[in-house]
């Protein structure tokens, strides 16, 4: 069989664009290999079994809730909001602020219960995630246009965690 200049060309172009293509689509990306930096630490099928499937796609793959579908946007009442996956408490509702998105955002964290990183798997957008620090979970992004006085907006996905009221 000849090959030709073409066919090696064409079939090196097609693998690169396969490969671009699996690091931009969102909610892709499994937590498996970072699991055994978190204190709390489950097999996949123990996470199945914890979280709904809507909670195991957010907090294990890193999707995104549709924007208004979750209740917790609306929650007004003083409380604690925590990690489904394992109730770590992440923000409390005196952070809380309606950002206009319709995702849950909060001013600021509780300090030290939640970790960051970059984030650029989405259409060549840089953006800093957010992870629950003791399991790992996938909450949301962070993003440089909150209210003052930290001027950061922490955009949760609603279905990553739970409301305790006060």
């Amino acid at each position: 069989m000849k090959t030709d200049r073409r066919t090696i060309i064409g079939g090196g172009a097609a693998a690169a664009v396969a490969a671009f293509a699996a690091t931009i689509i969102p909610g892709r990306r499994s937590m498996a290999t970072a699991a055994a930096a978190y204190p709390v630490t489950l097999s996949d099928a123990e996470w199945r079994k914890r979280l709904s499937p809507a909670a195991y796609q957010t907090l294990r793959h890193e999707n995104t809730e549709r924007a208004g579908s979750s209740p917790l946007d609306h929650e007004k009442r003083h409380g604690i909001f925590a990690c489904a996956g394992c109730n770590n408490p992440v923000y409390r509702s005196e952070d809380k602020f309606d950002s206009g998105t319709g995702w849950p955002s909060f001013s600021r964290p509780i300090a030290g219960h939640v970790q960051t990183k970059a984030d650029r798997t989405w259409y060549l957008v840089s953006r800093t995630e957010v992870h629950c620090a003791r399991c790992g979970g996938h909450l949301g992004h962070v993003f440089d246009d909150g209210p003052a006085p930290t001027g950061k907006r922490y955009c949760m996905n609603g279905v990553a965690m739970r409301f305790f009221p006060k």
